[in-house]
């Protein structure tokens, strides 16, 4: 094993982080956003938004993400209307129809894993709130979104990991992300195991610590879960000493 060659590699493709977790926080944040709004669709009782949202969900989940990007890339540029749009000068860019497309993607997803936080939500909790006079909106905001948002971390967090690995299949389109520089390297060297093996740790490390922080996060949402402070002995609470 040439370890020279394992640490130039690992120095190229570092260089690349910055783009792999940007293309996936974007993506992340944008989608959670259009996912909050489909949960809602989902739970409002309204005929036409409720079906819109499930064909929105069954479309994007049941395609692949790759056949997703190569649609919004190459097939939107094909229409006239949309190349002389003012969408144009995002969409003729790689960097967003990967994020575009990444976020339609997870947003389908994440929708019914927010929607499932929403519906554990106790409805004592909800008339709880209404007893004490609390509004429509601060309900949601004080009460719901918080335990919606405990309930459906740990499923959320699957979709974050997945959502940064996808982000390699943005190489296809020519943005130079970690597998991107990794097929330039392979090209060039003919080396295809140990790049890959790089890149995978890569990617081992960015999972890693995108895991020990959704943890540390449903951790500290979930005060049940912490070890609880030891009770007072008989003797402390009669003032006894020992």
């Amino acid at each position: 094993m040439d370890i020279v060659f394992l640490w130039e590699t690992f120095v190229s493709l570092l260089g690349t982080l910055p783009l792999t977790l940007e293309l996936a926080a974007t993506a992340i944040l944008l989608g959670a956003g259009l996912a909050l709004a489909l949960a809602l669709a989902r739970l409002s009782g309204i005929f036409l938004l409720d079906w819109s949202a499930r064909l929105y969900v069954f479309l994007f989940r049941g395609t692949p993400l790759l056949v997703q990007i190569f649609l919004i890339y190459y097939g939107l540029s094909q229409f006239p209307a949309v190349r002389h749009s003012f969408l144009w000068p995002v969409l003729r860019e790689p960097y967003w129809c990967a994020v575009l497309a990444l976020m339609l993607n997870t947003a389908a997803y994440a929708s019914e894993i927010i929607r499932g936080g929403l519906l554990s939500v106790p409805h004592g909790q909800v008339e709880a709130a209404r007893a004490c006079g609390m509004p429509r909106f601060m309900i949601f905001r004080r009460v719901v979104l918080p335990l919606a948002i405990r309930q459906a971390l740990p499923g959320y967090g699957n979709e974050m990991i997945a959502m940064v690995k996808a982000t390699s299949l943005a190489s296809i389109i020519t943005l130079m992300e970690i597998t991107g520089v990794a097929a330039r390297i392979i090209s060039e060297s003919y080396r295809v195991i140990e790049v890959f093996v790089v890149a995978g740790a890569l990617y081992l490390v960015l999972n890693f610590v995108l895991t020990r922080l959704v943890a540390a996060l449903e951790h500290r949402l979930s005060p049940a879960q912490r070890r609880p402070l030891p009770l007072p002995s008989s003797a402390a609470l009669s003032g006894e000493t020992p």
